[in-house]
């Protein structure tokens, strides 16, 4: 199957695809419920175009619309049985990709054949002089929500070399070098705040400064949020956080 990147047949089939999974995450209350549990509000679900994908009506949608199957299996979003590949899954649109969470016993993350692309919302937040980031899209909109507008998402805590070249790019706004927090996830294993060293090195020999962000044992962004964290206690967190 080609990759996505080399692949110009998409034109509107994406945007198409979180329609449809937007209107299906109304109609699911498992959908609505697992986003409750998430922290997440609707203005929030509204601004990402959160959706969800039920599986088995996606193929019949697109095909109405005109897509040839063939397509849509070039795609990576049917298989070679022409079933829908995302099934029970909250979908983020990213640019030019789709992220697919589980809320089933599934593989939890997923995306269509390709790369991932570039950081998340990257044109909106590049201007910052001081930028969040976060592993994944939850941390993202919990903290999008409690009024940190200035956030990123890696999608993971391995930047691809696009990612690591955004960030590394015009890191000067209006004269001020940019200042980075890492806000990864604080992991019994350590595993993330591990990720955040290793990357926070990487980006100081590029010339970035850097602040790696101590959320309490066991938390992400999301999390904190979930459990009663305010943005006040997270504001203390970067005031506190350590180069």
């Amino acid at each position: 199957m080609a990759l996505l990147r080399d692949w110009s047949g998409l034109g509107s089939l994406l945007p198409d695809v979180a329609k449809f999974y937007q209107l299906h995450l109304q109609r699911h209350a498992e959908a609505a419920a697992y986003l409750m549990q998430r922290g997440l509000q609707a203005e929030v679900i509204e601004e990402l175009r959160i959706g969800y994908a039920p599986g088995r009506c996606l193929r019949a949608r697109l095909i109405s619309l005109g897509y040839p199957l063939a397509d849509l299996q070039q795609a990576g979003l049917v298989n070679a049985e022409g079933y829908d590949t995302y099934s029970h899954r909250i979908v983020f649109p990213l640019e030019g990709n789709l992220y697919g969470r589980s809320i089933g016993t599934a593989v939890p993350h997923r995306f269509l054949p390709g790369s991932k692309g570039g950081l998340y919302a990257w044109q909106k937040v590049r201007h910052y002089p001081e930028i969040i980031l976060v592993e994944g899209l939850f941390d993202l909109a919990v903290l999008w929500q409690a009024g940190f507008h200035n956030v990123t998402c890696a999608l993971g805590t391995h930047l691809n070399a696009l990612q690591f070249r955004q960030l590394c790019a015009d890191h000067e706004c209006s004269g001020t070098p940019r200042t980075l927090y890492l806000a990864f996830d604080s992991d019994a294993n350590g595993s993330g705040q591990k990720a955040a060293q290793s990357l926070s090195q990487r980006l100081r020999a590029a010339g970035i400064s850097t602040r790696r962000v101590e959320l309490p044992t066991g938390h992400d962004p999301n999390s904190f949020f979930v459990s009663g964290g305010s943005a006040q206690e997270f504001r203390c967190l970067l005031e506190r956080a350590c180069s």
